[in-house]
């Protein structure tokens, strides 16, 4: 039986030898069995080796007929239950990979390995357990299932109807059941027959909605009351509206029971036989009587082989959720397209990289040329969030709070970008889709509040910081005694615009601070921009209100350094509260107004919500930005970047950039020209 927990690869590597051209020609595959340990070859088996066929393909049969001829076992290949976000049809390549010794996890002529993981496996481990049920929530909160190309914000019919799954014709898993079109018609009989007065949907595949192949029900099969629903909406809305769900064998049947459903079901399916599905074709050694939370951590922890495209390695199922809740994002997110607005010369490449991966991003700064393409073209509006005026209807365009090895002003490409549609982070005056995560983040699954809290853990144990630019070590002979650091700031930043009142400059911020500590040993750190006299926000008595100036130094140095910060509005607040420091705000800053820092300026009466650290850490580092992997040019989870980062495996900037980084210092006085 092949199943191992977690993936784990170790075994001995076999040989495997193949005789279906994709095992050769997908490298996504032929990398999940070696790291599997299978070495996959041609030619003839010999003692000890195996023959892999995928599934019950059309070319099955030459793998089988050589392994009756020698022997051999054979292992079958099949795309995991969480396959891509587009189907393979359309050249995606799998999450992950069911390998199985005994059969095919859809054929019930004999027992597949996951057939006998459910009957026989205890299944009862309590942390195996916890993790099933944390991969339910997960997969229902990110809207993941086996294809993925929908937009969840679609809406659902109004709830209450009869769901009616289609497969598409030549469905092996339907062929196995020994199911055809008449078991189909009589699925939809019954179900007029058991809701006589319900709206009955007939759910189209999306393989045949993108005309691959056809399904099994015509338009004449469909009567008074019935229709063919073909929109492409999430699965978890949908089965949440429906009353009642019928299935032959498709997977949505296993979707629907972790949705709460006991689905009635026709042919013989992995998921029918335990207690959870009205069989109508019942399989009688199937005895056992399953929780919903054993049966998912047979099939989507112990069964798969789940597959980390980013570090080239077999891996967990949290993690392969993760990958593809970052990917699946990124396509809702672009499908459509962008007309990109207020993006200055040099980001344009690397937000082509990032956002243009679907369709290619058209640039145009005009407000009513690029609205004009938005609507003809069906595209989505963004604009530069600093650049925003006379784009009124657009997506605002930011960079994350984990940014890059190095600075936006030396033209550096970013690691994360956020998108908001609501407002900007910066901007108190209005609502962001940030202040939005962080209202509702009290209410996050303990599993993800321990994510936070472990990325938490993993940024401060490797110093890492927005920029990570590193630095001097902080002066000898600094004052003992209760250390502040002050943070400078650009002056003219968007944030101290939006986020500031009374005290908007760097001098007055430090003459704030030493008024009310005036026992206190003030640190101030300039902005780096500020340093390399990129931008304004110089400070030239410093001296007189701070007891040390920490030019050039490293802010995480700084940090360790000190009990408490002082700030208008700097992200090096949040980086304190993320280290245990004590911050104190004279602005308003997104991590301010949530009970968690000492606020001294004009209260902001929305923000009443009273999040932890770690799910105010949620919302700005999970569930805000959008993470982009430079190394596979894939959209990623945020766990890649911080490893991206501690590791220093990020592409340093072309030579051009780091030319154009010079000319802009010898230009300081331009900063127009780049920013």
């Amino acid at each position: 039986m092949i199943a191992k927990d977690d993936n784990a690869a170790g075994e001995t590597s076999r040989r495997l030898y193949v005789y279906n051209g994709g095992f050769l020609t997908q490298p996504r595959i032929r990398r999940i069995l070696t790291l599997s340990g299978y070495d996959i070859r041609l030619g003839k088996p010999g003692p000890g080796d195996l023959v892999g066929v995928w599934g019950q393909s059309p070319t099955s049969w030459r793998g089988q007929a050589v392994a009756d001829h020698t022997a051999a076992p054979v292992l079958r290949v099949e795309d995991a239950f969480l396959r891509s976000v587009l189907p393979g049809r359309a050249g995606a390549p799998p999450l992950g990979l069911l390998l199985d010794a005994s059969g095919v996890h859809f054929d019930p002529s004999s027992p597949s390995d996951l057939e006998v993981l459910l009957a026989e496996h205890p299944l009862d481990d309590t942390a195996l357990l916890d993790r099933a049920r944390a991969g339910i929530a997960a997969l229902a909160r990110a809207h993941l299932s086996k294809y993925n190309a929908f937009d969840p914000a679609t809406p659902c019919p109004d709830p209450g109807y009869v769901l009616v799954i289609d497969q598409t014709e030549g469905d092996a898993s339907v062929s196995a059941s020994r199911a055809d079109r008449n078991s189909f018609l009589e699925m939809l009989f019954c179900a007029r027959e058991d809701h006589p007065g319900a709206r009955i949907l007939v759910k189209t595949h999306p393989e045949t909605l993108a005309g691959h192949r056809g399904g099994h029900f015509r338009d004449g099969d469909l009567f008074e009351g019935m229709e063919f629903f073909t929109d492409l909406v999430s699965p978890h809305d949908l089965l949440e509206g429906a009353i009642a769900v019928y299935t032959v064998s498709s997977q949505m049947g296993f979707e629907a029971i972790l949705a709460g459903h006991n689905p009635v079901v026709f042919g013989q399916p992995f998921y029918m036989g335990w207690g959870l599905t009205q069989d109508r074709a019942p399989l009688d050694r199937r005895q056992r009587t399953l929780t919903r939370a054993q049966m998912f951590a047979a099939a989507m922890i112990l069964y798969p082989r789940w597959y980390d495209p980013y570090r080239d390695r077999l891996c967990s199922l949290e993690e392969a959720t993760q990958t593809l809740a970052a990917q699946a994002r990124a396509w809702r997110d672009d499908q459509a397209g962008w007309v990109a607005s207020g993006m200055r010369l040099w980001k344009r490449a690397p937000l082509q990289k990032v956002f243009g991966q679907y369709r290619k991003v058209v640039f145009d700064n005009r407000p009513d040329r690029a609205a004009r393409r938005v609507a003809r073209d069906g595209r989505r509006h963004m604009v530069w969030a600093s650049k925003s005026d006379g784009h009124d209807a657009a997506v605002r365009v930011e960079d994350g709070f984990l940014r890059s090895r190095g600075l936006g002003a030396d033209l550096v490409p970013p690691l994360s970008l956020v998108l908001d549609d609501l407002g900007i982070y910066y901007d108190p005056r209005a609502k962001s889709r940030l202040e939005r995560l962080v209202e509702a983040s009290p209410h996050l699954p303990e599993a993800e509040t321990d994510r936070s809290a472990r990325l938490i853990a993993r940024l401060t144990r490797a110093r890492l910081s927005k920029y990570n630019l590193g630095g001097d070590d902080l002066p000898q002979g600094l004052p003992a005694g209760r250390r502040i650091l002050v943070p400078g700031q650009v002056e003219d930043d968007a944030s101290i615009l939006a986020g500031t009142e009374d005290i908007r400059t760097n001098r007055a911020l430090l003459e704030a601070t030493r008024a009310a500590n005036p026992a206190a040993v003030i640190l101030y750190k300039p902005h780096p921009d500020v340093e390399t006299g990129l931008r304004a926000g110089a400070v030239a008595d410093a001296g007189q209100f701070a007891d040390a100036v920490l030019d050039r130094t490293d802010a995480m140095a700084a940090l360790d350094a000190v009990d408490e910060v002082w700030t208008m509005t700097s992200l090096i607040g949040f980086e304190a509260l993320l280290r245990g420091r004590s911050v104190t705000c004279l602005g308003t800053p997104f991590y301010a107004g949530w009970g968690l820092t000492d606020d001294r300026a004009m209260p902001c009466p929305r923000r009443t919500a009273r999040p932890t650290l770690a799910q105010l850490a949620h919302a700005a580092l999970i569930g805000y930005p959008r993470y982009f992997d430079p190394m596979t040019g894939l959209a990623c989870p945020v766990e890649v970047v911080v490893d991206r980062l501690s590791e220093g495996t990020v592409p340093r900037p072309s030579r051009l950039n780091r030319l154009l980084a010079k000319a802009q210092g010898v230009a300081a006085g331009q900063s127009w020209l780049w920013r």
